[in-house]
């Protein structure tokens, strides 16, 4: 998870900016998405496709471009958010955040050998200075 956001609306500016962050971090070979209107409207595909990377909308026969999202969506539900009953979208950020956070830098991960997604993403380079380090809560990851 190299960006995100929490948003009561889904308004498509939200959308725009996290994936814009999102691409300051990293370009993926497919982004893949669910087919709201958000998702599928040109400012958002044409960032994407620009920034060089293909477009996957959910759907017959793409189950194997989601499939890490899903896995990751169904750990956020299992391991924090079915947990937790927030009381403000504030207290549900900070524990978002504190998950990813957890998530990217600590826990294991089976299909990784057991290693963190931070491991393998930083594996050739120290971490840049812009991502604070696991114990600060960054909000990059």
């Amino acid at each position: 998870m190299v960006s995100w956001e929490l948003s009561q609306s889904l308004e498509i500016d939200f959308v725009l900016s996290t994936i814009d962050r999102a691409l300051l971090q990293a370009t993926p070979e497919i982004c893949n998405t669910d087919q709201g209107s958000q998702f599928t409207s040109p400012r958002f595909t044409e960032r994407i496709l620009t920034a060089g990377a293909r477009v996957s909308m959910d759907g017959r026969g793409r189950v194997v471009d989601n499939i890490f999202t899903e896995r990751l969506w169904r750990s956020v539900k299992y391991e924090e958010v079915y947990l937790h009953d927030y009381g403000s979208p504030r207290e549900a950020r900070q524990n978002l955040r504190r998950y990813f956070n957890f998530y990217n830098f600590d826990r294991p991960h089976q299909a990784l050998d057991y290693r963190t997604p931070a491991d393998l993403y930083y594996q050739d380079c120290p971490v840049p200075s812009t991502v604070i380090s696991r114990k600060e809560e960054s909000t990059l990851f």
